[in-house]
Formats: C-alpha cells, structure tokens, sequence
C-alpha cells in the first residue's frame, strides 16, 4: 500500500498503512529513535495485530522521512504523533492503540494521556527503561503516567534495563536483548493475545 504523508507541525510524517478486513481497531506505531517502520519487532507487532482483525499505521517521524538519524526533541515528536492521531480520527471512528519500540514506545506514552489523544492502550516493545548502565537515569515515569492499560514487550537481555510491572502494566519477558529479534514469533503472540484482552475487556 502507498505510503500516505501528512503535515504536521515540524514536518512531514510518513504513515504506512497495513490495513485488515472489518477492523476491530487500529494500532499505532513509531520507531526506534534511529530505526525505521521496517523494525523487525515492529513488524511482528504488526503481524500479531492483524491475528486480531486490529489494523496498523507505521508513523515515520519528520526526522526520519528527511534522512536524517538523530532525533528530534521530545515536543516535536510528541505533537507529530499526536497530529497523526488527529488525522486518523479524521478519517475513522475506530478505536486507537499507541506505541512504538524503544523510543517510539516514550513518545506513545508521553501523549497517551493529552487531551484528545483518547487511546485504548500503549504497546511498548522494548522500553528503554535508562541509557545502558546508567540506572539512576531511569525514564519510569513515563511509564507509570500513562492511565490506559499498557503492554512492555522486553528482552531479558536488554542493556536498557527491564521496567516493573504494576496495575495496569503488563511485562512480557523474552529470551532476547534491546532488538528483540530473536523473539519475533513471542512478540506477534504476546501483541496478539493483549490487544484481544484488551479489546474484549473494552467491548470492542
């Protein structure tokens, strides 16, 4: 399917459709901070989601569309998601999930909660809890502020660190590290599996 560009406030984002049949709902993902939407744990995220007739959008942050690696700061990625997710409604009243991997799982957490996001979950596959051996650095607080039920897919192996789980947070652990590409088949079943938890438990 055609890539479909949107402006946004710093920019034009990329989204990448991967649609089912008689959606239930659609999830939505970012990158890592240097990767693309061709991440291969993304794309089991994606796989697991259409086993639950849940549709897709790989966002492609600004930064990244532009060619460039280095990311861009919090705010900007922020409203770019948040400007996606406006656009989405825009065009479907379907539900939304958020997340992303690594640092694409920060940004659907950080916004997860603004006024007008009204998502149903946050997906975050490889949550960078801190920066490798820094744990006094450590990013739980964007975690524990999202309200929405959450789902952390991580590597027991991940030099980032392994978050808590808590009400309302789900940890799956697998055999793996930061990439989780070792794990692509438990990453499809455990996105699966939450996201028809989810959207049972939320009449979807």
């Amino acid at each position: 399917m055609t890539p479909e560009d949107v402006e946004t406030p710093h920019g034009t984002a990329r989204l990448h459709h991967r649609p089912v049949d008689d959606a239930r709902a659609v999830l939505v993902l970012g990158h890592s901070a240097g990767g693309g939407v061709d991440d291969p744990a993304l794309l089991a995220a994606v796989k697991g989601a259409a086993a639950k007739q849940v549709s897709t959008v790989l966002v492609e942050q600004p930064y990244r569309v532009a060619g460039r690696r280095l990311p861009a700061p919090a705010g900007q990625v922020d409203t770019v998601l948040l400007a996606v997710v406006a656009h989405l409604r825009a065009s479907s009243d379907l539900p939304l999930v958020t997340g992303g991997r690594s640092f694409g799982g920060r940004v659907a957490c950080r916004t997860s909660g603004v006024e007008g996001a009204d998502v149903l979950g946050v997906l975050c596959l490889a949550f960078p809890l801190h920066p490798p051996g820094r744990p006094e650095k450590t990013r739980l607080r964007e975690l524990d502020g999202v309200v929405v039920p959450v789902l952390v897919v991580q590597g027991d192996r991940d030099p980032f660190g392994c978050p808590p789980e808590a009400d309302g947070r789900e940890l799956h652990v697998v055999a793996d590290d930061h990439s989780l590409r070792r794990s692509l088949p438990q990453v499809a079943d455990a996105v699966g599996r939450w996201l028809e938890r989810l959207l049972t438990d939320t009449g979807t």
